[in-house]
């Protein structure tokens, strides 16, 4: 009978899923942690590189068709990411309409110059839907809850857009409670019209409800939890255990492990006792089953025995200082969260299980009770979901992309094995998942060379595979990963592994096939599949290693050997190392509307050979002609950019975005147009002289600071992150309170909403047309009840022409322009009204307004 691991060992088995609100948001609008003033020049936040950021901005600015943008979506970016070899990552969150977008983020990969690799976008089609609701949030509430059977907490629906064609409105709540003996965090999505469950995923991975659940096995005798503390030894002579050369003055606590013989880990001193909590790796620490950390008086830790939860400890502890250090030395991340941070570990779960749950993972035992499920492979294993989770795209989402998260689990584990490198009797490197502990008397659970050694568990892909139980599932990728480090017909003593057809693959090394895996890891999005793995694989070669086909070569060999089948958008062969730069002469003009205006935009080739690049510009008045001669140029070659601006167009100050789109790389450039439009001009104000706005008009407004007024701003940072801007023309604008300066807390909105108004406007008879400029800035701890809002108001209408709301994402102040038809009030009085609102507690919002014009044609 073959052995299957799924039924009883459910969580090496465990997945889980997106990353808490910093660093810097979360994929899940969960509710922010609360805001409070940092010390001034301090930061939470790291700073991004400003190249890579600024390319990426530029090229979100000039709007290419791979970003499906409809006019009602907008774009915030996450922390910046830095990789291996000079790449940096720059995740994106998208708004539609002012709701989140659910599988519409997506990452855009620079150099260290600015030049944009490559974008990793999942969703495939223009949004165009209704955010008006059919159904209620009580009803979706009910909905959501009963999708979990032990119901402790959910949080209120949040309305979402679901990128799915043309995109769906739906409701996000998250449900927490537990399944089984399970912990469970339930990410729901209920379509808003219907009331259908779209979705629901578990952040706390473990088997389908509907199938097998874990066995409880009994254990054959009980596990022993540690012992009384023995008496206090001096720190200069601890006492020593059988394997330690003489005690010595020491750093570490000693440690008698089980899987690792005896071993050395970071501890913490508080007066003359110890605790398990790691000094050095932020965050890590393991005690029992209630979360409390185990402490001592001697700083020696347990007695190597299978039974002993310290001892478990010490494993623990030891397998996650090395999947910690080869993240670092090998693959360039920082701590298990990319920001320098871990997680708890907790031991003496009484089932054969192990699982992560979203902010620890916990450890149970073998069938027999003979050892604790601590193995070097299966702690990597469930902290590897921890970096799964806290990459862009975080982990809730579909069974296949539970599949991946699993296999990441698996693959990271094993390069923890190899990075350790012990030697036998202890856990030697290998692709076997799990046979150290020998959970259930067979060896191992898994085994990346040829996956199907357990039963159920496919070698090749096929659409069948998406149907199956994740761990199941995760055989495909697993199997791609060691053709790609081993190669099929290994030569350094690993076994030889199967191909789906017949190829021969050469393999590169885990440790490359780490750093392309994990490269691929920093350009994941909400909306994860095997062909998108294979496509961030494939550019992730030809970006790390630029100048060198081979990688590439045996990453796509790989992939055809497990039967993935070619995405969409993927390169389509190895042309690496090519880079060219950009720039315009004259760098900015001013043209009177209806007349021409021309420039000279220049390449040059900076590396490698010349590539083919098509040129398009963004950000012009509407109707604008645009022309290139010629079209489409070689780098090293100029085009000639022509620009015809329609007659009537507002007057106003236009960023232009060029963008260079090149076979291998992307660049842009900003063209600075300023439009004239003489006496078509009805109403100006750069709010350099008062004309007359009136704060807080009808005597409602809530705020207790932060309230609209004119005046001169402060530039405002969190960090490096930009909150309050300085005016977008001149020196005055409408501002969220202008004295903010170093403490970005102490003039952001507070407490409610606040009001601007205008004075009356008369407009004449004719087409009209508003434009001004805006920015509305939040931290992640906002919420979908903080917004900024412009309406226009007549005797007769009340129009909303600019609306925003906050989300629990970081969202940096950029001003932005926006253009609106205002013929419907033609020959009617009006007033500008600007509202923006705090609502959600101890969140941190800034606005701005500027540059307001109507002009007529």
């Amino acid at each position: 009978m073959g052995r299957s691991f799924i039924p009883v060992f459910t969580g090496l088995l465990v997945a889980l899923s997106t990353a808490p609100a910093v660093p810097p948001a979360p994929a899940l609008a969960d509710p922010a942690p609360a805001f409070t003033d940092p010390a001034p020049g301090s930061s939470s936040i790291r700073p991004a590189d400003d190249q890579p950021l600024v390319a990426a901005d530029r090229l979100i600015d000039a709007r290419p068709d791979t970003l499906h943008a409809s006019e009602k979506d907008d774009f915030y970016h996450k922390e910046v990411i830095a990789g291996l070899n000079n790449t940096f990552y720059v995740p994106y969150e998208r708004t539609y309409d002012g709701l989140p977008v659910i599988g519409g983020d997506f990452v855009v990969v620079t150099n260290a110059s600015g030049g944009v690799l490559s974008t990793s976008v999942s969703q495939t089609e223009t949004l165009n839907v209704s955010t008006v609701p059919r159904l209620t949030r009580a009803r979706a509430s009910r909905i959501a809850r009963a999708q979990l059977p032990r119901v402790t907490a959910s949080t209120r629906p949040e309305l979402v857009v679901l990128a799915r064609g043309p995109g769906i409105l739906a409701y996000r709540v998250i449900v927490t409670g537990r399944k089984a003996n399970v912990p469970s965090r339930l990410r729901v999505l209920v379509d808003a019209r219907t009331g259908e469950v779209l979705e629901k995923s578990d952040e706390v991975r473990t088997e389908d409800p509907g199938g097998p659940g874990p066995r409880s096995v009994p254990a054959p005798k009980p596990v022993s939890t540690p012992g009384p503390t023995p008496a206090p030894t001096p720190v200069t002579t601890p006492v020593p255990i059988s394997g330690f050369p003489a005690p010595v003055p020491f750093l570490f606590g000693l440690g008698a492990s089980y899987y690792n013989g005896p071993v050395s880990i970071n501890t913490r001193q508080l007066n003359t006792t110890y605790s398990m909590t790691d000094a050095v790796r932020s965050g890590v620490s393991c005690g029992g089953q209630n979360g409390s950390v185990f402490v001592s008086s001697d700083n020696s830790w347990g007695d190597g025995s299978g039974a002993n939860l310290e001892t478990a400890c010490v494993d623990a502890l030891y397998a996650i200082g090395k999947e910690w250090d080869m993240l670092g030395a090998w693959l360039g991340r920082n701590g298990l969260n990319g920001t320098g941070g871990g997680y708890p570990a907790r031991v003496g779960l009484n089932e054969v299980n192990a699982y992560w749950a979203g902010n620890y993972a916990n450890f149970g035992r073998s069938a027999d009770g003979r050892r604790q499920a601590t193995s070097l492979d299966i702690v990597a294993h469930e902290f590897g979901h921890s970096v799964f989770q806290t990459t862009p795209g975080g982990s809730t989402g579909s069974n296949e992309k539970s599949m991946l998260n699993e296999s990441t689990g698996d693959i990271l584990a094993t390069l923890t094995k190899f990075y350790a490198n012990e030697q036998p009797p202890y856990d030697v490197p290998d692709y076997a998942i799990g046979a150290k502990a020998d959970l259930l008397g067979g060896g191992a659970v898994r085994y990346l060379y040829k996956p199907s050694l357990i039963t159920g568990n496919p070698d090749c892909y096929s659409p069948s595979v998406l149907t199956l139980e994740p761990h199941a599932g995760a055989g495909v990728q697993n199997h791609w990963f060691y053709l790609l480090a081993e190669g099929s017909n290994p030569t350094d003593g690993q076994p030889v592994s199967p191909t789906c057809n017949g190829s021969r693959v050469t393999g590169i090394g885990i440790r490359k096939a780490g750093q392309i895996f994990m490269s691929a890891l920093l350009r994941k999005t909400d909306t994860w599949t095997h062909q998108l793995v294979r496509r961030a694989t494939l550019q992730a070669a030809l970006e790390l290693f630029p100048d060198s086909c081979v990688e590439f070569n045996a990453v796509r060999a790989a992939w055809d050997a497990v039967g993935v089948p070619a995405a969409p958008g993927e390169p389509s062969g190895c042309v690496s190392g090519n880079d060219f730069d950009l720039s315009i002469d004259p760098a900015s003009a001013g043209v009177e509307a209806g007349q021409e205006v021309t420039a000279t935009v220049t390449t040059r080739t900076t590396a490698g050979s010349p590539q083919t690049m098509k040129f398009s510009v963004s950000g012009l008045p509407e109707g604008t002609a645009v022309s290139f001669s010629p079209e489409s140029a070689s780098s090293g070659e100029s085009a000639k950019l022509g620009i015809v601006v329609p007659a009537g167009a507002p007057h106003g100050s236009y960023s232009a975005q060029i963008l260079a789109d090149g076979a291998h790389l992307d660049r842009t450039i900003t063209f600075t147009l300023t439009v004239d439009s003489g006496s078509n001009l009805v109403f100006y104000d750069d709010f350099d002289t008062d004309l007359g706005w009136t704060a807080n008009p009808s005597g409602t407004d809530t705020a207790t600071d932060g309230r609209w007024e004119r005046d001169v701003p402060q530039p405002t940072f969190y960090g490096r992150v930009p909150l309050q801007l300085a005016a977008s023309a001149g020196q005055y604008d409408l501002v969220t309170g202008h004295l903010a300066g170093n403490r970005p807390g102490a003039g952001d909105i507070d407490g409610g909403v606040t009001t601007i108004r205008s004075r009356e406007i008369a407009l004449p008879p004719g087409t009209l047309t508003l434009t001004f400029a805006w920015y509305f800035a939040h931290l992640a701890n906002s919420g979908n009840r903080d917004y900024l809002r412009v309406r226009v108001v007549s005797p007769t209408r009340d129009t909303v022409v600019l609306q925003r709301y906050g989300a629990a994402t970081l969202r940096p102040g950029r001003w932005q322009t926006a253009t609106v038809n205002l013929s419907d009030f033609a020959g009617q009085t009006v007033r500008i009204v600007v509202e923006a609102a705090d609502d959600t507690p101890d969140s941190l919002v800034e606005a701005g307004i500027d540059d307001v014009r109507i002009t007529m044609s």
